[in-house]
């Protein structure tokens, strides 16, 4: 099965776990993800590290979406992130 992304007919180039990042957030849009969800739910329950590794993949995912649709992963302070669909801004 292949997993790609596409932002206005332009494939991302995404690691394994930038796809799995953006796929969670995208099922789920307007709801806030704790960065411990996230960790547990991306990375899997094994993962050690911190949010600080959410925070990084987070950054680099706002990158590859590009200037048009990188506001679309907001940040809640002190809480996580959600997706919010372009559409909805």
């Amino acid at each position: 099965m292949q997993r790609t992304a596409q932002v206005d007919g332009r494939q991302l180039d995404l690691t394994y776990l930038e796809f799995e990042l953006l796929a969670h957030l995208v099922a789920h849009p307007g709801r806030v993800h704790s960065r411990d969800h996230l960790v547990s739910t991306v990375w899997g329950y094994g993962h050690v590290g911190d949010g600080r590794t959410v925070d990084v993949h987070i950054a680099r995912l706002r990158r590859k979406l590009g200037a048009g649709h990188r506001d679309t992963i907001r940040t809640v302070r002190r809480v996580g992130y959600k997706y919010v669909p372009a559409a909805a801004h």
